[in-house]
């Protein structure tokens, strides 16, 4: 029985990395932390016992308390924790940027992370157990007016490298899932791509009118897979693409 943990899981990338983790694995467990209760209730429905699913905000500290105490009560370990909760407001050039919408997208997107990890690592370290952080290609590269999303992201790319290299028994990896079909990306069509010059905005724009988006079972294949089998050795610490050559045998 593995038991897994899923941040962000009542849509999207995260719903679809839950329902692959049950269908790959009869056995397995998962733990469902979103905010969205109804969307929590319909996979609960579906898969009955086997999740745990816990409605909040990640932000709140008592909220990640009480995910891991009863995480451990139920299922009695932590075999792997899916760090996918995050936001991309605010959408802004640097000289217009709101200051307390980059602190609250640091909130979700960092110290909430860092919070579930070291809330986790006591139990994660007994099963030799795997944290995977969902990455942005925005994190390496920069995107217009996307300076706190990809400047976030790149915090949790070396926060993963931390966790692998203060934590021997422990394997980590950071992956950029790619650009997903999800309510992000319509977000960025309809809200966020105001405030994008227009060349930026045109190549999500292009993708989404010549079907090009991914479906979010494609990279939540690999969150899946990686959860149920674990982090490799020679991947342990890494940032990779989805569709990078060394992930190709956990992609189905």
């Amino acid at each position: 029985m593995s038991v897994t943990i899923v941040t962000g899981a009542s849509r999207g990338l995260g719903a679809a990395i839950c329902k692959l983790i049950l269908q790959k694995d009869s056995n397995a467990k998962i733990v469902a932390i979103a905010r969205s209760k109804d969307k929590l209730q319909e996979l609960t429905d579906r898969y009955g016992s086997r999740v745990l699913s816990i409605a909040g905000d990640v932000t709140d500290t008592n909220l990640i308390a009480t995910a891991v105490q009863k995480t451990v009560s139920t299922f009695g370990k932590i075999d792997s924790v899916v760090l996918n909760a995050g936001v991309l407001e605010p959408v802004q050039h640097i000289s217009d940027l709101d200051i307390n919408k980059v602190k609250r997208l640091y909130d979700v997107n960092v110290f909430s992370v860092m919070d579930l990890v070291k809330q986790t690592i006591p139990y994660v370290r007994k099963t030799g157990g795997n944290y995977l952080f969902v990455s942005s290609g925005a994190s390496t590269k920069a995107t217009d007016a996307w300076s706190a999303y990809g400047s976030s992201k790149a915090v949790i790319n070396h926060f993963c490298f931390s966790v692998s290299a203060e934590e021997p028994n422990i394997r980590t990896i950071s992956i950029a899932p790619g650009v997903v079909n999800t309510e992000m990306q319509k977000d960025i069509r309809e809200k966020f791509g105001q405030n994008m010059k227009s060349e930026a905005l045109k190549r999500f724009t292009d993708l989404y009118f010549q079907n090009e988006l991914l479906a979010p079972e494609v990279p939540a294949a690999l969150y899946a897979n990686l959860a149920l089998k674990g982090v490799p050795a020679d991947l342990n610490g890494k940032y990779l693409r989805y569709d990078d050559a060394a992930l190709s045998k956990f992609a189905n």
